[in-house]
């Protein structure tokens, strides 16, 4: 079958790569599926890298989303069928023909779903929803501030914000030529990172935030701290820059506020409770099937083309969400 593999550490697509490799068969508890879209992540970047802890070793085959139908189901798996409509999380090798994948990570996708959108939901979707509900305890008539607003999970959170009951909504990007992008994912207020950016959020949000959603690492923590508002949620789920994560604050700082602050994992949440994954991902498909959330993926013709929007996430150039269509597929 025909993957993507990437050979080794690289800041750039030279070692990026579509192989002919072996087909994955399923073991216990496991489901393969014929790939029909896959999702495209900032976290292929960060492997592409060697960030440490996201890679063990080279050869390395990205891709965590896949939407496509069963191929053959593992031992002790009832609850899937063969040539079943599914979209699921993998540890890797979701970008090729067939991939691998936990049962308890493997949903079925409703007809009204494209399998494109589905390929969506895994990593990106499911993400956005347990940020707002699991990790930031998300009540409505909360106001919401997403660093990197015009990527696939800050403009998955301005629709879901809406839909949950929210309030203000502010975006955060690094150029000023992405505002317009979150503005017109639903954000109210889209501002360019720079050096007034706390003064800046508080103008727009009339005071500070309830929520804080930051994807960078640990380099905006003293922003967000400064902009949260008092019994505030600061949530980190990322380090898009690949850097050093700075030490915390002092907990000195978080008690005169009340501010929790914590960081979410998707990939250690599917590790450690997949039921709760798997159940955020159900609810994102259930909610697309009814039309309340409307998700625009950008559909990349074959594997040979997502080397080059790594490119483009590298370097802060994407926009949106991007899946690819496997070009074997009809």
């Amino acid at each position: 079958m025909r993957a993507l593999v990437m050979t080794g550490p690289s800041l750039g697509s030279e070692r990026t790569e579509v192989r002919e490799i072996r087909e994955p068969r399923p073991g216990p508890g496991q489901v393969t599926i014929d790939v029909i879209n896959a999702g495209i992540n900032f976290l292929d970047v960060m492997e592409r890298r060697g960030d440490a802890r996201y890679v063990r070793a080279w050869p390395h085959l990205p891709g965590h989303e896949a939407a496509g139908t069963v191929r053959e189901v593992g031992a002790g798996v009832d609850n899937l069928s063969v040539g079943q409509r599914v979209a699921g999380f993998v540890t890797g090798g979701g970008l090729a023909q067939v991939a691998l994948a936990r049962a308890a990570l493997t949903v079925p996708v409703p007809d009204q779903v494209p399998l494109s959108v589905a390929a969506a939901a895994p990593l990106m979707l499911s993400t956005a929803l347990l940020l707002l509900t699991d990790a930031a305890r998300f009540s409505p008539g909360d106001s919401v501030l997403v660093h990197s607003a015009s990527g696939g999970v800050g403009s998955a959170v301005a629709q879901l914000v809406p839909i949950l009951g929210g309030g203000l909504l502010i975006g955060t990007v690094g150029r000023a030529d992405k505002a317009p992008s979150a503005r017109n994912s639903g954000y109210d207020f889209a501002l360019t990172r720079g050096d007034n950016l706390a003064a800046a959020v508080r103008a727009a949000a009339g005071g500070g935030v309830d929520i804080v959603l930051d994807p960078l690492g640990t380099s905006m923590l003293d922003v967000d701290l400064d902009v949260v508002a008092a019994g505030g949620r600061v949530v980190l789920f990322g380090n898009a820059g690949g850097g050093d994560i700075a030490p915390l604050p002092p907990i000195g700082r978080l008690q005169r506020g009340n501010i929790a602050l914590s960081r979410f994992s998707i990939s250690a949440l599917s590790a450690t409770a997949p039921e709760r994954a798997a159940a955020a991902l159900r609810r994102i498909l259930s909610l697309v099937a009814s039309h309340e959330l409307v998700i625009a993926v950008t559909e990349i013709d074959s594997l040979a083309g997502v080397p080059a929007i790594h490119d483009l996430l590298a370097e802060s150039r994407g926009q949106g969400k991007y899946v690819t269509r496997l070009a074997s597929t009809k």
